[in-house]
């Protein structure tokens, strides 16, 4: 639409070129238009590899911690709700591909920050911590796409943890995930208080959800005075043990003053499987209601995932996303969220998406 607005000077460029023959439709035009890049800043305790593409910088080993900037770009035709990813080649016009991971020391990396920081309206922070079976390239255009689809203008960061990167690494991710979780409060605690970040917003999916429970909780314990900042803890699909979460961690989450949300699915296969590993339920699954604990807001989101594995719902889903927009950007509760349905139970209220 902008191009063909008559009042913008390059209207009658386009439209010579058009008559012209030099070039066939709009879309022939609009692809000299790339999406601009998406940069995200991380914390990694995997091990360096000496390999310089950007994908094969991080290994599954552990590490000490250290810190960049991940660049991610954007094919023009992008989807809300979609990682488009390679499968033979890679091609920029195609797919969300990192293209840049530069490495700085922790005094750089903390002053590029506060500077980002600064810049925004709201000095607002948004930290995504991934799950099981991920590797550093996967998590950073994950984290680079979620913060595109939900038109985040804050300062985004990943934590990445050293998983395995594959699916029979799972016991193995496991170790991984608990051995993260100093490093993670150690790195939560430094940006909560240098960065000048005054809404901080943490997201996990899946097993990242111990490491990233486990440390918050263990960050206010330590440091009460940061409470304010965080405004949010979001749990998506957690592989959690969920009697163990209610017992332990349920009572003093509410304590933070966070706005605590836990998606959840019956058709998380991953989880069920997780479920018959452990022998024990899973806080992300839902057997014939889901964990409801008062004030955290439970969210069935059955509905809308119909993937496989049922598992990815979280950036894989118009309707999570959108969810997940109205928490961050504008701060609403679950009654005021309009995709939601309150369901009564005699164990009390939970919320699902509408069909």
């Amino acid at each position: 639409m902008f191009l063909w607005n008559r009042n913008n000077p390059v209207f009658p460029v386009v439209l010579f070129l058009l008559l012209s023959g030099c070039v066939s439709t709009t879309a022939g035009v609009l692809e000299v238009a790339p999406e601009p890049p998406q940069r995200v800043f991380f914390a990694t305790d995997r091990n360096l590899n000496p390999e310089k593409k950007p994908g094969g910088r991080f290994g599954s080993g552990k590490g000490e911690i250290r810190y960049g900037v991940a660049t991610v770009s954007f094919p023009p035709d992008h989807s809300i709700g979609e990682l488009e990813s390679p499968i033979l080649s890679d091609d920029h016009k195609e797919h969300i591909l990192l293209t840049d991971v530069a490495l700085n020391d922790y005094r750089e990396y903390s002053g590029e920050l506060s500077r980002h920081v600064d810049r925004t309206a709201d000095k607002s922070m948004l930290v995504y911590v991934h799950g099981f079976n991920i590797s550093f390239e996967k998590a950073a255009r994950r984290m680079a796409q979620i913060v595109r689809d939900l038109e985040f203008n804050g300062c985004p960061v990943f934590y990445s943890w050293p998983s395995g990167g594959t699916v029979s690494r799972y016991s193995g991710d496991e170790v991984s995930v608990r051995w993260s979780q100093r490093n993670l409060k150690r790195f939560l605690g430094d940006v909560a208080s240098t960065s000048g970040a005054q809404s901080i917003f943490l997201i996990a999916h899946s097993m990242g959800c111990r490491a990233l429970t486990g440390a918050f909780l263990d960050v206010i314990a330590e440091q009460p005075h940061l409470k304010p900042r965080f405004r949010a803890l979001l749990l998506s699909a957690p592989d959690i043990d969920a009697e163990v979460f209610r017992r332990d961690m349920s009572g003093r989450l509410v304590q933070t003053g966070a706005h605590i949300v836990i998606y959840t699915s019956k058709r998380d296969r991953a989880l069920k499987l997780s479920k018959r590993m452990h022998g024990s339920a899973r806080l992300g699954d839902v057997d014939r209601i889901p964990v409801i604990i008062p004030g955290i807001e439970t969210i069935d989101a059955t509905n809308v995932d119909t993937s496989f594995l049922g598992h990815s719902y979280f950036n894989g889903s118009r309707s999570v996303l959108s969810d997940v927009y109205y928490i961050i950007n504008k701060g609403l509760p679950a009654e005021e969220r309009f995709s939601l349905e309150a369901v009564e139970t005699t164990h009390g209220r939970y919320w699902k998406f509408k069909e």
